[in-house]
């Protein structure tokens, strides 16, 4: 069988689809072909001089406490870092658990957080935590570069934001705020999850750590809650892992599992899920029961160009105004009948939202008008279903 030269493999220039199959294997004396589940907390140790070295970072660069770290965690650590192109990674109990622990870990009372005012309900919480342990957090529009740079200052510690907001999936230029943050000397942290680790070119466009929902595309069943950060080795093992290690933010063997099964198929699930999410965006554009369709892949996107350049994709997630506000929209969720409500994303199963009555619901009615999450605002994410399906479902529950 010949291979083109586009996907030929060397063991120094392996695909990123086989690298999500392979990368970081640990097999145990029986030689097992899939990953193995170390269901332990402990470890033992042969001698007490070795219990000694272990704890002191002198001894093999093993196991201590599952707290700490575990063998299967490692392989899903080693894998995701692979694929995203960092020196290393530490996976956590859940997403927010990721952005607490990037965010907690690096700052302390007076430092000074600039972030994308368009976030995910949750990473708003987290910011509002800081400002309460007394780190100045100033918000701008993450579309408008002039706000950046007048609100990157020498102090500023870090920026964060989101290289596709959700729920209105604008799209942020990671490599010119990078610029203007590492010109302050701050550290540029990303959360990644809608771009997913198929598109992404985060860490080779300026970020220096990247944290993911990995409940989303990475497991892509909807069956467990996982997250990660990537980084340098630096900031992962010495800024991250101590914090994450004491707070108790670490991922479970069981769900590190998930996630190494969820990384082989993921790939070929994203590519796929974005290319239908392409096909119905552009068949819902221009329908009369919709004031607006927000997709990256559409001509008409604000920052079409940007995603194209930056991602190479739409992405799999479309937002879609219905003109009739509240009622048309919870009219045409209740007439769905392939596609779920629900809260998730990244799932096989097409899931859609009402971002203002669910995971926006803590802002108020200003702030949601500024970021344009509107009464009549859902967001979808698309599954794997066929995609032919999918448009009559909600052409369907559009019509009424």
């Amino acid at each position: 069988m010949s291979v083109s030269s586009d996907d030929k493999f060397t063991p120094r220039t392996p695909h990123p689809r086989t690298q999500a199959v392979h990368h970081g294997t640990r097999r145990s004396q029986y030689g097992e072909m899939a990953e193995a589940i170390f269901l332990t907390q402990g470890f033992v140790y042969p001698d007490a001089a070795s219990a000694e070295a272990r704890f002191q970072g002198t001894g093999p660069d093993e196991f201590i406490y599952a707290r700490y770290g575990n063998p299967t965690s490692r392989m899903f650590e080693d894998r995701i870092a692979a694929l995203e192109g960092t020196e290393d990674a530490f996976a956590t109990a859940s997403g927010m658990a990721a952005v607490n622990g990037a965010m907690f870990a690096m700052c302390k009372p007076g430092d000074h957080v600039v972030a994308a005012r368009a976030l995910f309900g949750s990473c708003l919480y987290v910011l509002d935590l800081l400002v309460r342990f007394g780190v100045k957090v100033s918000y701008v529009d993450g579309t408008d570069l002039d706000q950046w740079a007048a609100a990157i200052t020498p102090g500023t510690r870090a920026v964060f934001f989101e290289s596709v907001s959700n729920p209105t999936l604008e799209v942020i230029d990671i490599r010119a705020v990078a610029d203007l943050a590492h010109a302050a000397g701050a550290t540029v942290v990303v959360d990644n999850v809608f771009a997913t680790p198929v598109f992404s070119r985060a860490v080779e466009q300026g970020a220096d750590v990247v944290v993911y929902s990995a409940t989303k595309h990475i497991d892509g069943g909807g069956r467990a809650l996982a997250g990660v950060i990537c980084g340098t080795r630096q900031f992962v093992r010495e800024v991250a892992e101590p914090y994450l290690k004491h707070t108790g933010g670490a991922i479970s063997p069981f769900h590190s599992w998930i996630m190494l099964n969820g990384l082989q198929t993921m790939d070929l699930r994203v590519r796929a899920q974005a290319e239908a999410a392409a096909g119905i965006a552009a068949a819902l554009h221009g329908h009369p029961a919709l004031s607006r369709v927000i997709y990256p892949g559409l001509a008409d996107h604000p920052q079409h160009d940007l995603a194209m350049r930056q991602m190479g994709s739409g992405g799999t997630m479309i937002a879609m105004e219905l003109a009739g506000g509240k009622e048309a929209a919870f009219a045409a969720l209740d007439r769905l009948r392939i596609i779920a409500i629900s809260n998730n994303l990244g799932d096989a199963k097409s899931i859609v939202t009402h971002p203002a009555t669910t995971t926006h619901s803590r802002l108020t009615d200003e702030d949601k008008a500024r970021l344009g999450i509107t009464p009549g605002l859902l967001r979808l994410s698309v599954g794997l279903e066929d995609a032919r399906d999918l448009t009559a479902d909600l052409m369907d529950a559009l019509q009424g």
